[in-house]
C-alpha cells in the first residue's frame, strides 16, 4: 500500500479506492495529486493531495500541517479555498475546486470573458477576508515574531547574492527614504496574484498557495497584486484583468483598511524589485549548479525586465 492509499483510507475509511492518480507538475519537495476516489454505496470524490517527498528538503514557508490550519481559518473568514478533508504533518487532501489557474488562459480565452471585468473586485474582497483573519492563525513562530522589515530581508539577500545590482541598491535607497507610517498588523497571504487563484465563468473560485503567509502589513498583499510580472502582458495594473479604483474600492467596501494610494505605489514598487531579486535567486541555482534547469536558466532574463519597471516606478515617483 502507498501512502496515497492509505492517506485515502484513513480519510474515509475501509473500502475506498483510488480509481484515478495524476500526479500533476511543479514542486520538487512536494508532490501533488489529482485522486478519484470511491466510496462504499457510489460515492465519489474528486480531490487534490499534496504530500511531502520522502528525503526532500522541506519547502520554505509553513509546512503542510500549518497550512492546512491557516486555510480552514481563511474559510472561516469567508475566503474562497478548497475544503480540507484531512491533513497530516506530511500532507493535506482537499477537495478539487474546478477551473483555471494558468493566467494567459485566464486573461485571453473567451470562456473567462465575462469573468475579467469581476476579478479585480472579487480579488478585493477575498484580500479584505484574508486580513481579517486572526494572527492566531498563523504558524506559532510566525505570530509571536511580529512583522520582519521588508526592506532589511531582502538587503541581506542582495547582499548573499554577492553580486552587483545597482537598480536594487537604488531602489532598496529610495524605498527606505519614502517608507510608509506604519499600518495595520495582520495575517498577510505573501503570494496572491494571478496564477494563485483558482477562476471559473463566474470569477474567483479560490485562493491557492498559503505556505509564505505571515504577519505583516496587509497592503503588502495588494501591492503584490499590481506588480507587473503578475499581468502577462495586459495593459490593466490588477493581475492583468482590472484597475487600481475595482480592487480598492472592493477591499474598503468589504471591510478592508482604506488604502492610501502612495503607500499602495510603495508596496508595488517593492514588489517589483523583491520580485526581481528573486529572479536572480533561481537563475544563480541554475549556474551554480544547486539545480540544473532550463527553466531557472530562462528566469534570469527577467531581472533586467524588473530593472526597467523599477526605474520607470522610481521616476514616477520623483
Amino acid at each position: 500500500m502507498n501512502d496515497r492509499e492509505a492517506i485515502v483510507l484513513e480519510a474515509f475509511g475501509d473500502g475506498a479506492t483510488i480509481e484515478a492518480g495524476v500526479r500533476l507538475p511543479g514542486g520538487a519537495s512536494r508532490e501533488t495529486w489529482a485522486l478519484d476516489v470511491a466510496t462504499p454505496g457510489d460515492g465519489r470524490h474528486e480531490l487534490i493531495l499534496r504530500l511531502d517527498s520522502p528525503g526532500a528538503a522541506p519547502e520554505a514557508g509553513a509546512g503542510l500541517a500549518a497550512e492546512a490550519r491557516l486555510m480552514r481559518a481563511a474559510a472561516g473568514a469567508g475566503v474562497p479555498v478548497p475544503r480540507i478533508v484531512a491533513c497530516g504533518e506530511s500532507y493535506i487532501l482537499m477537495t478539487r475546486v474546478p477551473g483555471e489557474t494558468i493566467p494567459r488562459k485566464i486573461l485571453r480565452d473567451d470562456a473567462y470573458a465575462a469573468a475579467r471585468p469581476r476579478l479585480a473586485r472579487q480579488c478585493g474582497q477575498a484580500l479584505a477576508a484574508i486580513h481579517r483573519m486572526p494572527l492566531s492563525a498563523l504558524p506559532p513562530e510566525e505570530g509571536r515574531a511580529g512583522p520582519q522589515d521588508p526592506l532589511l530581508r531582502w538587503r541581506e539577500v542582495i547582499d548573499q547574492l554577492g553580486e552587483p545590482h545597482p537598480v536594487f541598491e537604488l531602489a532598496l535607497r529610495r524605498l527606505a527614504e519614502t517608507r510608509p507610517g506604519g499600518g495595520r498588523h495582520t495575517v498577510v497571504h505573501g503570494d496572491f496574484r494571478n496564477g494563485n487563484l483558482i477562476v471559473g465563468p463566474e470569477g474567483v473560485r479560490a485562493v491557492l498557495d498559503w505556505e509564505l503567509a505571515h504577519a505583516g502589513d496587509p497592503l503588502e498583499d495588494l501591492g503584490w497584486l499590481c506588480v507587473k510580472a503578475w499581468r502577462f502582458g495586459s495593459p490593466l495594473p490588477v493581475g492583468g484583468f482590472g484597475g487600481y479604483d475595482d480592487l480598492v474600492h472592493a477591499y474598503e467596501e468589504a471591510g478592508g483598511q482604506a488604502v492610501d494610494r502612495a503607500s499602495l505605489r510603495w508596496w508595488e514598487t517593492f514588489g517589483v524589485l523583491k520580485w526581481g531579486v528573486i529572479c536572480v535567486m533561481q537563475t544563480m541555482r541554475h549556474l551554480r549548479g544547486g539545480a540544473r534547469s532550463v527553466e531557472l536558466a530562462a528566469i534570469g532574463r527577467r531581472v533586467c525586465e524588473n530593472e526597467w519597471d523599477l526605474l520607470r516606478l522610481l521616476r514616477e515617483g520623483e
